[in-house]
């Protein structure tokens, strides 16, 4: 028994609502349902009652949740008696970063600064297989992963969720609506950066459309986005994806930004494996906050 598993019995049980308790503990619901699967396996009996309506603890889930509440309260005190002065912990901080990270990333670098004024955070920006691979020859102390993906030989926390947005011109008929769906946009050519640039974000979003069964014609690949942007608004109708936090800083006349229909993303943290560093559990705490 791990107990991350009994945090996700918890925000569940408290919640009685398993995307709800997704959402609280920012992670999606297939993995909190997972690991409650696993948990209930483990100790031999079900813990929830569920139904496509309500989700009801047992009596065995009645019992185990104030103790699993103890549990919890005991190690969370345990790890701040050990725990290093957050105002004292010195030293550099190498983060592997993406562009579009948005405010959320602002509002981390702001907490690590007012937390831990002497930590020095290096912001290093590289291509998702680079910045895992630099990771793994100690380069660098953290790196974000985005959309979440299996990475062998590192350990990974999920610290948010995010939306994705269309970007379209202004004139287009979807535009005047606040949700889009893949089937609005199926006759728009679409433009997305080449694979390599970001193979986690172009998989998930062609995935989508193949399993839609939405084939958009093809627009011309994406080198700068502000100038795919720029095109869109004045040119030919296309469109293009962008995550939300991008969306948010970007004024570009003539295109609207409106959210897709779609499954939102997990954003990780990739750390080397084992008990993290002062710093990267600071890191870690401040991109939880800043959820």
């Amino acid at each position: 028994m791990e107990v991350r598993q009994l945090e996700f019995f918890v925000a569940v049980a408290e919640e009685l609502h398993f995307g709800r308790a997704a959402e609280r503990l920012h992670i999606g619901q297939p993995a909190v349902s997972q690991q409650v699967a696993r948990l209930e396996r483990e100790l031999g009996v079900q813990l929830f009652d569920r139904t496509t309506r309500r989700v009801k603890l047992t009596a065995a889930g009645g019992r185990l949740l104030p103790e699993a509440q103890a549990t919890l309260a005991a190690f969370g005190r345990l790890r701040s008696a050990v725990a290093e002065p957050v105002a004292e912990i010195t030293g550099p901080l190498r983060l592997g970063t993406s562009q579009g990270l948005g405010d959320r990333l602002d509002r981390v670098l702001d907490s690590i600064a007012t937390l831990a004024p002497q930590v020095d955070v290096r912001l290093v920006s590289l291509p998702s297989a680079d910045r895992l691979d630099a990771l793994r020859r100690g380069e660098l102390d953290a790196a974000f992963v985005r959309p979440a993906a299996h990475v062998p030989g590192l350990d990974t926390v999920a610290v948010w969720n995010e939306t994705l947005v269309a970007a379209l011109p202004a004139t287009h008929v979807a535009a005047a609506r606040s949700l889009v769906t893949l089937t609005d946009l199926a006759s728009t050519p679409l433009r997305l950066s080449p694979r390599a640039a970001n193979p986690g974000l172009y998989d998930f979003v062609t995935g989508l459309l193949q399993q839609s069964g939405v084939e958009p014609p093809g627009g011309p690949a994406i080198g700068s986005v502000y100038d795919a942007l720029a095109e869109i608004g004045a040119g030919p109708p296309a469109w293009t994806v962008l995550y939300s936090s991008a969306a948010e800083r970007l004024r570009v006349n003539r295109i609207a930004f409106r959210r897709l229909d779609v499954p939102a993303l997990q954003t990780l943290i990739a750390t080397a494996p084992g008990p993290p560093a002062p710093t990267v559990r600071l890191l870690l705490d401040s991109c939880l906050a800043a959820a």
